[in-house]
């Protein structure tokens, strides 16, 4: 019995999130949910990269893209976009409620969410070429 409930655990925790829209094209990825971002509490917590959380860098956390991934992520409501690298992971609950980016304090105030907490956006893999 043991094993059957682990089995049905596992389906269910990878289930993919019915808010969430997945778009592969022959250069990039896009993906359509909600933004929000990283807590002041965190400032200098370690990233899944190694490194350390700084609010005031262009940074991202996602599980949608690779680590090491640059990408521009644009507010659906306004039209305006910023470029972040994705250097962290979102905890896995996230993804179920819709969130497909975790947006540094910084990059948060480039998008203007600060006051909304949860924003509509679309994200997509750049090359590292256009990055300034």
């Amino acid at each position: 019995m043991l094993v059957i409930l682990f089995s049905v655990q596992i389906v269910f925790a990878q289930k993919k999130p019915t808010n969430v829209k997945i778009i592969h094209t022959d250069s990039s990825k896009i993906v359509y949910g909600r933004a929000s971002f990283y807590s002041k509490s965190l400032e200098g917590t370690r990233t899944a990269m190694g490194g350390r959380y700084h609010h005031e860098k262009m940074t991202a956390a996602s599980n949608f893209f690779k680590l090491g991934t640059w990408v521009r992520v644009t507010r659906i409501a306004t039209g305006k976009s910023v470029i972040v690298y994705i250097n962290d992971r979102t905890h896995p609950s996230m993804a179920k409620r819709g969130r497909v980016v975790d947006l540094s304090r910084a990059a948060a105030i480039a998008l203007k969410i600060i006051s909304a907490g949860v924003v509509k956006v679309k994200v997509e893999s750049v090359d590292e070429g256009t990055v300034e």
